[in-house]
């Protein structure tokens, strides 16, 4: 079939669904010279793949948006828009961002493959193109590809509030719906902006990772706090500690049972309760003021009544009594 024939087929099948994905991986060839494009597209449908192609930077984006391909077959330089720029854009787009580039290039200095990998291509082939070396490179790529891919699949489907953010920049790469929700709720960003916070705790947890278990980021709020867990390295990284994607496991804790405990188990009212959290925490009197929306002279006629109710003379002496009640009844607490 004549490549330009082709390319409207398939836009079509990806418009209406109807791309295989259970059993055929989905390949991008972008490329400016039809007979390029014939010769690849001839050998990856013998193979089993099912094949997309574009002629241009811009159909590149918009069929990438489209159809969401497993990989990418990129030509480095292309008129208009050349390839280098299509692979920085398909990395800023957190749609894309996770989906593997092999740079096609007849260029072989070294800056210009330098430009490929920077630009965020994971590997390349130089050209003329040589059909079997190219899909032995994709086998590797997919098959890291499908496995991550996999992974995001359960961490969704099991509810979980999981984020893959890219070392280098700190691009947010990929997010479970749940994640989605909770940063916008915490920290006001959408993809793919990371927060600040978030980028500044990977790159000391990865620098750091030789020496000691990577520390848990946390994000107050109220009585609700945000914690991120550093999972696992998912993305190439050429070997450099600092590179690759990371995956990040967020949990939402909530300790309005606790507040509710420390009340009944002590007998205290329900704002007596909340100061007396805040305590735990270590949190000031006007701290504590400034979370609950009262003066610093109402916070302390709070605690001045739950010494009474605990026994006890000193904020030392009422969190300790408080930690101990809490360790019992939920041992997961973090004071």
């Amino acid at each position: 079939m004549d490549p330009s024939q082709l390319d409207n087929t398939l836009d079509r099948e990806s418009l209406n669904g109807t791309l295989d994905r259970a059993n055929s991986d989905v390949v991008l060839i972008v490329d400016d010279v039809p007979d390029n494009l014939a010769v690849l597209h001839d050998a990856l449908d013998e193979s089993g793949y099912t094949v997309l192609v574009a002629t241009s930077g811009e159909t590149a984006l918009a069929r990438a948006a489209q159809a969401l391909p497993d990989i990418v077959l990129l030509d480095a330089m292309m008129p208009g828009m050349d390839g280098f720029e299509v692979a920085r854009r398909l990395k800023a787009n957190a749609q894309t961002a996770h989906i593997p580039i092999i740079f096609m290039t007849g260029l072989t200095e070294t800056e210009h493959l330098v430009a490929a990998l920077e630009s965020g291509g994971v590997d390349y082939v130089t050209k003329p193109i040589k059909p079997k070396e190219v899909m032995a490179r994709m086998a590797v790529h997919l098959q890291g590809a499908r496995e991550r891919r996999q992974t995001r699949s359960a961490l969704d489907a099991f509810g979980y509030a999981t984020i893959t953010v890219r070392a280098s920049d700190g691009c947010l790469m990929w997010q479970t719906p749940l994640a989605r929700d909770l940063l916008e709720r915490y920290c006001g960003t959408h993809a793919p902006h990371t927060p600040s916070a978030v980028r500044e705790w990977l790159t000391q947890c990865v620098r750091g990772m030789d020496h000691a278990e990577p520390p848990k980021l946390t994000i107050e709020r109220g009585a609700t706090r945000l914690t991120f867990r550093l999972h696992q390295r998912t993305g190439d990284s050429d070997g450099i500690l600092e590179g690759g994607d990371w995956l990040i496991v967020m949990r939402e804790v909530s300790d309005t049972a606790v507040i509710e405990a420390m009340s009944l188990s002590f007998k205290l009212t329900a704002k007596e309760a909340e100061v007396l959290y805040w305590v735990v925490k270590g949190k000031t009197n006007k701290d504590i003021g400034d979370i609950l929306g009262s003066s610093p002279m109402t916070v302390k006629k709070h605690l001045e009544r739950v010494f009474v109710k605990l026994g006890v003379e000193t904020r030392t002496a009422a969190a300790g009594a408080a930690m101990g009640r809490i360790r019992q009844l939920h041992p997961q607490f973090e004071g």
